[in-house]
Protein backbone atom coordinates (compact mmCIF):
# COMPACT_ATOMS: atom_id res chain seq x y z
CA UNK A 1 0.00 0.00 0.00
CA UNK A 2 2.73 2.49 0.99
CA UNK A 3 5.58 0.62 -0.60
CA UNK A 4 7.84 3.22 -2.20
CA UNK A 5 10.76 4.42 -0.11
CA UNK A 6 11.60 8.06 0.57
CA UNK A 7 14.97 9.57 1.23
CA UNK A 8 15.89 12.33 3.66
CA UNK A 9 15.97 14.77 0.75
CA UNK A 10 12.55 13.92 -0.66
CA UNK A 11 10.31 16.95 -0.43
CA UNK A 12 7.15 16.64 1.54
CA UNK A 13 4.30 18.85 0.27
CA UNK A 14 3.86 21.70 2.75
CA UNK A 15 0.59 23.03 1.30
CA UNK A 16 -1.00 19.60 1.33
CA UNK A 17 0.22 18.99 4.89
CA UNK A 18 -1.25 22.35 5.97
CA UNK A 19 -4.56 21.46 4.34
CA UNK A 20 -4.62 18.15 6.18
CA UNK A 21 -3.65 19.97 9.39
CA UNK A 22 -6.53 22.43 9.00
CA UNK A 23 -8.85 19.43 8.86
CA UNK A 24 -7.02 17.86 11.85
CA UNK A 25 -5.88 14.89 9.76
CA UNK A 26 -2.55 13.09 9.58
CA UNK A 27 -0.09 15.22 7.58
CA UNK A 28 1.32 12.13 5.88
CA UNK A 29 -1.76 10.29 4.61
CA UNK A 30 -4.56 12.80 5.13
CA UNK A 31 -7.07 10.16 6.16
CA UNK A 32 -6.24 9.31 9.75
CA UNK A 33 -7.08 11.69 12.61
CA UNK A 34 -4.06 13.59 13.93
CA UNK A 35 -5.77 14.39 17.23
CA UNK A 36 -7.06 12.01 19.87
CA UNK A 37 -8.79 14.74 21.84
CA UNK A 38 -9.40 18.46 21.63
CA UNK A 39 -5.67 19.37 21.72
CA UNK A 40 -3.98 16.01 22.20
CA UNK A 41 -1.90 14.91 19.22
CA UNK A 42 -1.85 11.15 18.64
CA UNK A 43 1.43 9.32 19.09
CA UNK A 44 0.97 7.75 15.65
CA UNK A 45 -1.58 7.84 12.84
CA UNK A 46 -3.99 4.88 13.14
CA UNK A 47 -4.18 4.57 9.34
CA UNK A 48 -0.58 4.86 8.09
CA UNK A 49 1.37 4.47 11.36
CA UNK A 50 3.27 7.76 10.83
CA UNK A 51 4.74 8.77 14.18
CA UNK A 52 3.41 12.16 15.29
CA UNK A 53 4.80 12.25 18.82
CA UNK A 54 7.85 14.22 17.66
CA UNK A 55 5.92 17.47 17.43
CA UNK A 56 6.91 20.56 19.40
CA UNK A 57 3.92 22.86 18.91
CA UNK A 58 4.35 24.47 22.38
CA UNK A 59 2.83 27.98 22.46
CA UNK A 60 2.73 28.48 18.68
CA UNK A 61 -0.94 27.55 18.17
CA UNK A 62 -2.08 29.79 21.05
CA UNK A 63 -0.02 32.69 19.67
CA UNK A 64 -1.44 32.21 16.15
CA UNK A 65 -4.99 31.98 17.51
CA UNK A 66 -4.63 35.24 19.44
CA UNK A 67 -3.05 37.03 16.46
CA UNK A 68 -5.72 35.91 13.99
CA UNK A 69 -8.72 36.51 16.25
CA UNK A 70 -7.36 39.88 17.34
CA UNK A 71 -6.84 41.01 13.76
CA UNK A 72 -10.33 39.85 12.81
CA UNK A 73 -12.16 41.29 15.80
CA UNK A 74 -10.39 44.63 16.29
CA UNK A 75 -11.71 46.24 13.07
CA UNK A 76 -15.09 44.61 13.65
CA UNK A 77 -15.26 46.11 17.15
CA UNK A 78 -14.44 49.58 15.80
CA UNK A 79 -17.04 49.25 13.05
CA UNK A 80 -19.77 48.06 15.44
CA UNK A 81 -18.97 50.85 17.88
CA UNK A 82 -19.00 53.55 15.19
CA UNK A 83 -22.22 52.35 13.57
CA UNK A 84 -24.34 51.33 16.57
CA UNK A 85 -22.75 52.92 19.69
CA UNK A 86 -23.67 50.01 22.03
CA UNK A 87 -23.11 50.20 25.77
CA UNK A 88 -19.72 49.11 27.05
CA UNK A 89 -21.06 45.99 28.76
CA UNK A 90 -22.80 44.94 25.54
CA UNK A 91 -19.56 45.30 23.58
CA UNK A 92 -17.58 43.42 26.24
CA UNK A 93 -20.10 40.58 26.54
CA UNK A 94 -20.73 40.24 22.79
CA UNK A 95 -17.14 40.37 21.61
CA UNK A 96 -15.83 38.24 24.46
CA UNK A 97 -18.28 35.55 23.40
CA UNK A 98 -17.32 35.87 19.74
CA UNK A 99 -13.61 35.76 20.64
CA UNK A 100 -14.09 32.67 22.81
CA UNK A 101 -16.03 30.75 20.14
CA UNK A 102 -13.57 31.72 17.39
CA UNK A 103 -10.54 30.86 19.54
CA UNK A 104 -11.98 27.47 20.51
CA UNK A 105 -12.65 26.73 16.84
CA UNK A 106 -9.20 27.80 15.59
CA UNK A 107 -6.92 26.46 18.34
CA UNK A 108 -7.00 22.70 17.48
CA UNK A 109 -6.73 23.49 13.77
CA UNK A 110 -3.68 25.68 14.29
CA UNK A 111 -2.09 23.03 16.49
CA UNK A 112 -2.55 20.37 13.80
CA UNK A 113 -1.16 22.82 11.23
CA UNK A 114 1.95 23.43 13.37
CA UNK A 115 2.46 19.66 13.58
CA UNK A 116 1.95 19.40 9.80
CA UNK A 117 4.60 22.04 9.06
CA UNK A 118 7.05 20.32 11.37
CA UNK A 119 6.36 17.01 9.62
CA UNK A 120 6.72 18.56 6.13
CA UNK A 121 9.97 20.34 7.03
CA UNK A 122 11.34 17.27 8.86
CA UNK A 123 11.76 19.15 12.12
CA UNK A 124 12.15 17.70 15.65
CA UNK A 125 12.61 14.05 14.69
CA UNK A 126 10.20 13.95 11.76
CA UNK A 127 13.21 13.59 9.45
CA UNK A 128 13.74 9.94 10.37
CA UNK A 129 12.57 8.02 7.33
CA UNK A 130 10.85 4.68 7.09
CA UNK A 131 8.52 4.62 4.11
CA UNK A 132 6.28 7.03 2.27
CA UNK A 133 2.92 7.52 3.93
CA UNK A 134 0.61 8.32 1.04
CA UNK A 135 0.47 11.50 -1.01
Amino acid sequence: MFACMETATTDRPVKQALWYGWHRRCPACGSGPAMSGYLTVRDACPVCDEELHHHRADDGPAWATIIVTGHLLAPLMLTVYELFRPEGWQMALGFSTVFLVLALYLLPRFKAMFVAVQWAKRMHGFGDTKSVRGS
